[in-house]
């Protein structure tokens, strides 16, 4: 099968298709002009356009399934060309607005939730996508082939910015290679030209990956997906910490190289009379000592079969006032998609049963 053109950085195309303006072409039309073939790359001669056709592939992947929520949110299952599936979440951060004579004031702001891997190795007992087991990695054109279906699908133009999360199907750091090239492919001024700072890398917290990623100072965000703040209770929702104890997780992020002005993010899925009460915010503060932090709460999205249950309105409010009283920054991220397959590797889920 021929690899697709979405798997190659800049200077790999530079090095494949000389002299070297001819790789800033290709990725002017496929990532701002959006082409649907390479016979569309007009300025390219005619016999590199059809030498690039009969030996790659535009996109490695193709929608095959959407939800959309009232929101606006949208969630997106794409089958990759050896049938198997990934889902991607489009969500919409921030409407246009418009001044009283209809001019534009401010774009939509959207967030893309991208997938790493089919499947995931990690085995969290609260997600769905675990119960499939792992399957393989994403290749870095998959990863990116994502964020650009999305734009392409909702006619997002090439100079609109959107901000990347690593937090759907998969943990990004068990695909640390394809990942941090995924990242020099989105962050290319010739191409999707997404700031490394609008990229968020989203953890279970593999310490030593974390180190690394550290130290190839690609300038993307932190996030932990933390959830306990015990090991005891942290190795029931995430087995993976038997490996990497939240001891070894905090070690790792304080020698992470955090932006001046940025935060690391500490996810905090809440769930119902199992982590929503005050003595474990008491405790979390305390782990978080010397961390420039900030605490986001996810309400649990349940799902068929799993026993956990979503937290009240009520508790969630109780342990972000107790949190931001004691000078930790805390937000309440807004629940999108719950009247869609909200959690995530369930869209997938239902289509493998179909």
């Amino acid at each position: 099968m021929n690899p697709s053109i979405l798997d190659y950085t800049q200077e790999e195309l530079e090095k494949l298709f000389p002299p070297k303006f001819r790789a800033k072409q290709i990725y002017n039309w496929v990532y701002q002009h959006h082409i649907d073939d390479f016979i569309q790359m007009e300025n390219l001669p005619k016999k590199l356009r059809s030498e690039i056709a009969e030996n790659y592939r535009l996109s490695p992947l193709t929608i095959v399934r959407k939800e959309q929520s009232s929101d606006g949110s949208i969630k997106y299952l794409f089958q990759l060309e050896d049938g198997h599936t990934v889902e991607s979440v489009l969500l919409k951060m921030k409407d246009e607005e418009y001044d009283e004579s209809g001019e534009l004031l401010h774009h939509a702001k959207y967030t893309v939730c991208v997938s790493s891997q089919v499947g995931c190795k990690v085995g969290c007992t609260f997600c769905l996508t675990a119960k499939g087991g792992f399957v393989r990695n994403l290749t870095a054109g998959e990863i990116v082939g994502q964020v650009l279906e999305i734009k392409k699908e909702n006619n997002i133009a090439s100079n609109r910015r959107v901000n990347i999360v690593y937090m759907g199907m998969g943990e990004p750091l068990d695909n640390l290679d394809n990942l941090a090239k995924a990242i020099k492919i989105f962050s290319n001024e010739n191409g999707l030209s997404i700031s490394p700072k609008r990229q968020t890398v989203s953890t279970s917290g593999i310490s030593t990956k974390i180190k690394k990623l550290g130290q190839m100072e690609l300038g993307v965000q932190l996030a932990i997906s933390l959830h306990a703040v015990d090991d005891e209770l942290r190795e029931k929702l995430i087995p993976m910490n038997r490996a990497y104890n939240i001891a070894s997780i905090i070690e790792a992020v304080k020698e992470f190289p955090v932006n001046t002005r940025k935060r690391v993010m500490f996810e905090y899925l809440v769930i119902k009379d199992v982590n929503d009460d005050v003595n474990s915010a008491k405790r979390l503060i305390k782990l978080l000592e010397g961390i420039k932090a900030k605490v986001n709460l996810i309400y649990f999205n349940p799902y068929p079969g799993t026993s956990y249950e979503r937290p009240t309105e009520q508790s969630m409010r109780r342990f972000q006032e107790y949190l931001l009283q004691r000078g930790v920054l805390c937000t309440i991220r807004e629940s999108k998609g719950i009247d869609i397959s909200a959690a995530c590797g369930q869209l997938r889920e239902q289509e493998m049963t179909t």
